[in-house]
């Protein structure tokens, strides 16, 4: 698996274009990879949810979790689901909306130089050994696509906005995460 450098997408990985996104600053290194979590509604997995949220057509109605978030405009780079299928949203080389108001050493607005991989799951929940392959598999293409991304700036959701999110949870294993990178 590899970026395609022209494009900003995953080689062979299915893309769905979020209108949630725009062009980053100009003179932006991506030096930052976020991990995130999210299940919709939550702590229930599969369905279209997910989905219809990164493209602005999560319906109020289907759910009444779903009226706390209407209107939302978010997105992420890359989903992947519970069985490790991974779905991309928003080439890399572009801003996705997935940080919010965040800090990482100093550096605020964390979107403007970063990449966000949600994970479909749930803070109480383990994610699946599928979910940790394709993980190591989307990051490795990653890191060697985005040089100045490395170990030390790879950052769960709540390192980047600690009082307003705790995902991808006490769950994620960090160490598994990383061993299976080497």
């Amino acid at each position: 698996m590899h970026v395609d450098s022209l494009t900003g997408l995953l080689e062979g990985v299915r893309y769905v274009a979020s209108p949630h996104c725009d062009d980053r600053p100009a003179d932006t290194t991506v030096d930052l990879l976020v991990i995130h979590g999210i299940s919709l509604p939550p702590n229930e997995f599969g369905g279209p949810f997910i989905e219809a949220l990164f493209m602005g057509t999560l319906d109020p109605q289907a759910h009444p979790y779903f009226q706390q978030i209407a209107g939302i405009r978010v997105s992420a780079h890359a989903l992947i689901r519970r069985d490790g299928s991974i779905i991309q949203f928003v080439p890399f080389t572009q801003r996705a909306w997935h940080a919010g108001q965040s800090e990482f050493c100093g550096r605020s607005r964390c979107n403007d130089f970063s990449i966000g991989i949600e994970l479909e799951g749930a803070d109480h929940i383990p994610y699946t050994p599928e979910q940790y392959a394709s993980l190591a598999q989307v990051t490795q293409a990653i890191l060697a696509a985005f040089p100045n991304i490395g170990w030390n700036t790879i950052a769960g959701h709540s390192d980047i906005a600690p009082e307003r999110k705790n995902d991808p949870g006490p769950t994620f294993d960090w160490v598994r995460y990383r061993n299976a990178l080497s």
